[in-house]
């Protein structure tokens, strides 16, 4: 019997056996089955989910200071509407995960459109702040499904052999709804009702839930309900939601809410983190494991998965963070600025799609990763040296090259996890785990960015802030410096002191920049140890699309 191992590329045994088999008669590769309709309806639903979750969760940002102002939230329910949403999809999305691995995943995704669109009509209808935060979080608890379902169905439909430019076509999917959020945002809330936010949520959700309905026809699992849901590992559920609540909520707060030495911050950060020793305990034991070790169990899926945490810290950290350097540095006004990111947001969406194609011709991942973390590494560091002084031709080249490489690692960095899989049944759990471990690493950079910045201002301000005027006052609390940023371009101030006071900002959003580019260099250095593994694997899950056998 062969063996069904996984083999390095270019491996010479490899070679010398399909050199024996084709002396005698060359053999013609099997003709390629074309993908029935369904398949490219299925391709399409993905998308529609794809796009609609990254643009929830880019969207609201720039428009909460006009929702506040109309529905008059305090402070605190405007920071809540803001971290609700990323909150509910990153604790819900292993729980998705687990679930449709056991119990399929059609019941799955309809259970997670069915509360997306419930929580987008609470939102669209809200007359108070607080039932804002409870729209954004049963949107978040839909998103979550929404968001892991979507890489887990698309390995089920599809090979290894032919993921990559899939892969790339939902990566544009994403990356559209990630750019255009902000700048949609802005539009509604400016032009027309923050309102809309929500309601053009509706005819997308709408057309994926009809498309899933006719097209998704995946493979049922052939297992009574009532065995199923015996068969999920509940109390790694309750372990692992228990303590991933416990440690995102002081993440989102630290240096906006409360101060990292606040009680608040570390009691339930030490609790999460201690509560994620039982639950990986557990996980060698259970049944049917949330998260089994085994997906764990080789070098390459290690990697892949520090890889991602690193590659999700940096990316969604730099997307929030370079409009407003924009604005504090240049002076830009909101919708100004995010039009001056369209350099790294159209790269982002082309290298997404032009990586995975990279690696759909020549077979092999490990140099184009390599060149997605070289240029994310160098030009961070450039990026560190722009100022007001800085042409525009280089603010631009900068960040330009910047959104090729993580363009580049925002799809080639699942393909080794994927390939390092050895049952194919492992694949969506796999996935799901990367795609979990990416947010938890965007929302550890969100709360690292947000403290160093308030740290730095804090320091670099401390003399200037006596001086300002009282329209300015409210940053002596440095905390407040980021949701001051639009204020800046209005304010009336002596040149000296509005030269110095850009020049804190600037020095504060550095101190962000220096941080991402220690880390790009890191992952960096842990990708030279990921392993060439083979794409060449033509098998395809136990829930597939019922017509492609």
């Amino acid at each position: 019997m062969e063996s069904t191992k996984d083999v390095e590329v270019g491996d010479p045994c490899v070679q010398k056996t399909e050199h024996a088999t084709t002396n005698s008669r060359p053999l013609s590769p099997p003709p390629k089955r074309k993908k029935p309709f369904s398949f490219y309806m299925s391709v399409l639903t993905l998308g529609l989910m794809a796009v609609i979750t990254s643009f929830d969760a880019t969207s609201l940002a720039i428009a909460l200071p006009t929702i506040s102002q109309e529905l008059h939230g305090t402070t605190l329910l405007s920071f809540w509407a803001n971290v609700s949403f990323t909150l509910g999809v990153t604790i819900t999305q292993p729980i998705y995960m687990t679930v449709s691995n056991v119990v399929g995943r059609k019941s799955s995704l309809y259970t997670s459109m069915a509360l997306f669109a419930i929580g987008t009509i609470v939102f669209a209808t809200a007359k108070r702040m607080d039932i804002v935060v409870v729209g954004r979080v049963i949107q978040g608890l839909g998103a979550g499904g929404l968001d892991v379902l979507e890489d887990i169905i698309l390995v089920d439909i599809t090979t290894l052999k032919e993921r990559p430019l899939y892969l790339g076509l939902i990566a544009i999917a994403i990356a559209i709804g990630t750019i255009t959020g902000p700048i949609i945002g802005s539009l509604f809330s400016e032009f027309v009702s923050w309102r809309w936010i929500g309601w053009i949520n509706l005819p997308i959700i709408g057309l994926a839930f009809i498309l899933a309905l006719f097209f998704l026809n995946l493979k049922p699992i052939p297992m009574r309900f009532v065995d199923k849901i015996r068969r999920l590992d509940w109390i790694g559920i309750l372990l692992f939601s228990a303590a991933s609540t416990a440690f995102s909520l002081p993440l989102s707060w630290a240096g906006a809410l409360y101060p990292w030495s606040s009680w608040r911050t570390l009691l339930p950060l030490v609790i999460g983190f201690v509560l994620f020793i039982p639950f990986g305990f557990y996980e060698h034991r259970a049944r049917e494991a949330m998260m089994p070790p085994r997906i764990f169990s080789n070098r390459t899926a290690t990697i892949s998965l520090i890889t991602g945490f690193i590659h999700g810290l940096i990316l969604y950290t730099v997307l929030l963070y370079l409009p407003l350097y924009l604005q504090a540095v240049f002076l830009q006004l909101p919708l100004e600025a995010a039009k001056s990111i369209l350099p790294i947001a159209v790269l982002v969406v082309v290298f997404s799609f032009v990586g995975p194609v990279v690696v759909e011709v020549t077979r092999r991942y490990r140099l184009i990763m390599w060149l997605g973390w070289t240029l994310t590494t160098v030009f961070l560091g450039l990026w560190c040296l722009v100022d007001r002084k800085t042409s525009r031709a280089e603010v631009y080249a900068f960040q330009a090259l910047l959104g090729v490489g993580l363009g580049i690692l925002f799809t080639v960095t699942q393909i080794p996890m994927q390939a390092s899989v050895g049952n194919v049944d492992d694949v969506g759990i796999a996935v799901g785990t990367l795609v979990t471990v990416r947010l938890f690493g965007a929302l550890i950079g969100l709360a690292v960015g947000s403290t160093a910045f308030s740290s730095e201002f804090q320091k670099r301000a401390t003399g200037l802030l006596e001086n300002l005027p009282l329209q300015a006052a409210t940053l002596k609390d440095s905390s407040q410096a980021i949701s001051f940023i639009p204020t800046l371009v209005n304010l009336d101030l002596p040149e000296e002191t509005m030269d110095a006071l850009v020049e804190a900002y600037r020095h504060s959003f550095q101190a962000i920049w220096i941080f991402m580019t220690v880390l790009s260099g890191m992952g960096f250095l842990s990708s030279l140890f990921i392993q060439e593994l083979t794409l060449e694997k033509d098998d395809i899950g136990r829930q597939g699309l019922e017509q492609s056998e």
